[in-house]
């Protein structure tokens, strides 16, 4: 038995899945002419309450096209210096759309509007780069699957209105944010001008996310996906296993939430760790004390059948997902109990 926590991405699609897949009507999504696509894309911007959505390959693609949609080159990114925009995307934002990111130091990936408006250049400056975009991300990656207070995210809309700045959602796991947070995806579509989210973290598709905006902003979407390189033709095959976790891999991320909490507490009790991070999604960091040494750590859950990764600056990280069943949980817990 494999047991690999590693990331939420890992997930194979189910037999269900498999079947709705198989089962799809396509066409050739370049013309616009693929059923299933169109499906999927209505259906999501109708969630948000969105005019306008876009099937993607990736999330890092969806989330650079929103960057160019709401910027010109030589101009700035407000984001977290945790966000996946700056630190998971290869640099996309500089390569293509030629912007900078102005880092906030935030507090687990999350910041404030006092540090947005902080943040922002003065626009009659011309020495600095003109401020266009603020780009928060929810749940946070790097900061342990933290889920944003939606109070706070309001404020920042009304800064981004007072100095006629674009608003995007890196909402690659908001899925996740929206069961826990007891929220809608409609009180989001109200806030902010575009968002992304994923289908293949936590609804176990095998690819795919979708950005949702209004329609006079996502008129150049599809232009800019087509120069991006990810225009697809009969890909309704992909948007049906979309289709098919919307219906039926939602409401279960509470069991992944669950499971995370529980490993956490496990961690905690073992002398190896210095810090459990607060756990609210499917998200577990961990730090080892100094003198513990990481790949050691590593190598002996792996030598268990056991995968996660390291995060950079001592800290390590398990996601649960759809493939991690409850034996792997408690065969999981039991060999970290013995550590």
């Amino acid at each position: 038995m494999i047991i690999d926590l590693r990331s939420d991405t890992v997930t194979k699609p189910s037999k269900r899945m498999l079947d709705a897949i198989l089962s799809a009507e396509v066409g050739d999504d370049v013309y616009k002419e693929d059923p299933t696509v169109n499906a999927l894309e209505e259906r999501i911007a109708n969630m948000f309450g969105k005019e306008s959505a876009l099937f993607f390959p990736t999330g890092s693609m969806a989330n650079q096209a929103a960057i160019k949609l709401h910027t010109n080159p030589g101009e700035q990114v407000i984001c977290d210096k945790y966000a996946h925009v700056y630190n998971y995307e290869g640099g996309g934002a500089s390569f293509n759309s030629g912007v900078s990111c102005k880092l906030i130091d935030g507090h687990r990936g999350m910041f404030t509007a006092q540090q947005v408006e902080a943040s922002i250049n003065p626009p009659d400056f011309y020495h600095s780069p003109l401020t266009s975009l603020v780009a928060v991300e929810n749940t946070t990656n790097k900061g342990g699957g933290a889920c944003w207070d939606f109070e706070e995210i309001k404020k920042i809309r009304a800064v981004c209105d007072k100095h006629n700045l674009g608003y995007h959602l890196d909402g690659a796991r908001l899925w996740n944010a929206l069961v826990t947070k007891n929220e809608t995806a409609k009180q989001y579509g109200e806030v902010f001008d575009t968002i992304s989210v994923c289908l293949s973290k936590g609804l176990g598709c095998p690819i795919g996310s979708v950005l949702v905006g209004d329609e006079a902003l996502m008129q150049g979407a599809i232009r800019i996906r087509k120069i991006f390189g990810g225009g697809m033709r009969q890909v309704g095959y992909l948007a049906a296993a979309g289709l098919y976790a919307l219906d039926n891999n939602i409401k279960r991320l509470g069991d992944d939430h669950k499971k995370a909490k529980e490993i956490g507490d496990v961690l905690s009790t073992l002398s190896q760790i210095k810090i459990v991070e607060p756990i609210e999604t499917n998200i577990v960091i961990f730090e080892l004390h100094p003198q513990v040494d990481e790949n050691a750590f590593v190598q002996k859950l792996a030598e268990n059948n056991i995968h996660i990764i390291g995060m950079g600056g001592g800290k390590l990280r398990m996601v649960t997902h759809l493939d991690y069943t409850d034996v792997m949980h408690e065969k999981l817990l039991s060999i970290l109990k013995k550590l």
